[in-house]
């Protein structure tokens, strides 16, 4: 078992690194040191893995997985909840969608890469839904738009060199913006319930240091009990479910070009961005952090998400990213392959298929307070992973800056940080 190394070590600058050349980069612990093997504990290493240990690479399905499976629920049930409650969607779309994606995602990536709700188009869809007159087929055809987008910049090669703009200050602010707002985000969670939150969170942490295969059964556990001692009426809701078979439709039969429209300006160009920032710049570079022996690159990030946004819209689901606090809750709790994403599809898919008019009784087993602790340890993961930019003129500034207008707005923050690496004339990274 490898020795405990340092998770604030720099992200590497280069979108495809191997073992050598992280061990020889000037800063940063050597790859050798700072990987896992096959079956090493989380407590007991960075969450990295050596050269030899991809090479081995194959999904999992064992404890680890399991465990790591649920590490993206604090950002999913809130919005799928909200997009069932007040967007007005189906929750058989929604959930077909999100299972098939991640499913998808596991045995393309083979690793812990996640698929969760574009934060833009959720906000303005489930916050100002009613506002704007947003109808379902608006947010399916939002997802097509989008789709159709990164599918055209991955296979352009233009997302490849947009990303290759953009220097390392810019994605630490963005990475470490994103765990300070995750972070927050946990906070306001956990606030609905002090004392369940307080106590989940303490238990949670002290078991991700010393027992981390158990801190996400804990986790499930306790809410459920919680849950259940909260709301009497919760278990009489459970034992009335019934498993109803469903098919799935066409999503955009009755679409209008106005419809179109409205999800091209109100929902589509706002989250552009957003997921240039997160959902490919700083995922690629998080997932090459933790797995250097299995890089990755912009253009594969950005053709899986256009193909998975062009096959959600089809059936009703709702626009979906990769994005990287989904990747570190994952890798936080204990995934280390594609498994963890293959695990939670499939529940998703069986939640879809058999009891998708159920979603809303069965969310309410996992307490808000308890989808804040999965959010606060995917934030302190991404928190420290962050790192240091080099010390280059303005290089701290623009990350720290990147980071601090990420708490308001991660999209403008990433803009405003490509504004400052132009202002200070950093370096960008070695083609």
């Amino acid at each position: 078992m490898n020795a405990a190394t340092d998770q604030g070590t720099s992200l590497p600058a280069r979108e495809s690194v191997s073992a050598q050349s992280a061990a020889a980069a000037p800063g940063r612990v050597p790859t050798a040191a700072s990987g896992f093997a096959e079956h090493t504990d989380y407590a007991a290493s960075s969450g990295r893995e050596t050269e030899s240990a991809s090479q081995r690479r194959r999904n999992r399905f064992d404890a680890r997985e399991w465990a790591g499976a649920f590490g993206d629920l604090g950002t999913l049930i809130p919005f799928v909840v909200g997009y069932i409650a007040v967007a007005g969607m189906d929750p058989f779309g929604v959930l077909l969608a999100f299972g098939a994606a991640l499913v998808f995602t596991g045995f393309f990536y083979r690793a812990p890469m996640p698929v969760q709700p574009m934060k833009a188009i959720g906000a303005i869809a489930t916050a100002q839904g009613t506002a704007v007159a947003l109808t379902t087929a608006t947010i399916a055809a939002a997802g097509l738009i989008t789709g159709l987008l990164w599918l055209a910049l991955g296979m352009s090669g233009l997302a490849q060199r947009l990303a290759r703009l953009v220097t390392r200050p810019v994605t630490a602010g963005v990475i470490l913006g994103l765990g300070l707002l995750l972070s927050w985000q946990a906070l306001n969670f956990i606030a609905t319930n002090w004392l369940l939150g307080a106590v989940a969170a303490a238990v949670t942490m002290v078991l991700l240091r010393v027992l981390p295969l158990a801190a996400m059964p804990t986790l499930l556990l306790s809410g459920v009990v919680a849950a259940s001692w909260m709301d009497p009426t919760l278990v009489g809701a459970l034992s009335q479910i019934e498993p109803g078979l469903h098919a799935p439709v066409f999503a955009l039969a009755d679409i209008s070009w106005n419809e179109f429209a409205v999800a091209a300006l109100a929902l589509a160009l706002p989250q552009v961005p957003l997921t240039l920032g997160n959902g490919l710049i700083a995922v690629t570079s998080e997932h090459n952090r933790l797995f250097p022996g299995h890089p990755q690159t912009q253009r594969t990030i950005s053709l899986t998400t256009g193909a998975m946004n062009i096959g959600s819209s089809l059936i009703g689901g709702v626009p979906m990213c990769h994005g990287a606090g989904g990747l570190a809750g994952h890798v936080r709790f204990g995934a280390r392959t594609g498994g963890a994403p293959v695990i939670l599809g499939g529940l998703l898919l069986g939640l879809a298929l058999f009891f998708s008019d159920s979603v809303a009784t069965l969310f309410r087993l996992f307490p808000t307070p308890i989808l804040g602790v999965i959010l606060l340890a995917a934030g302190i993961e991404l928190i420290r992973g962050a790192g240091l930019p080099q010390s280059a003129r303005g290089a701290r500034l623009t990350m720290l800056a990147t980071a601090a207008l990420c708490l308001w707005h991660v999209g403008l923050a990433f803009l405003v940080g490509l504004a400052l690496q132009f202002v200070f004339r950093l370096p960008r990274p070695e083609q």
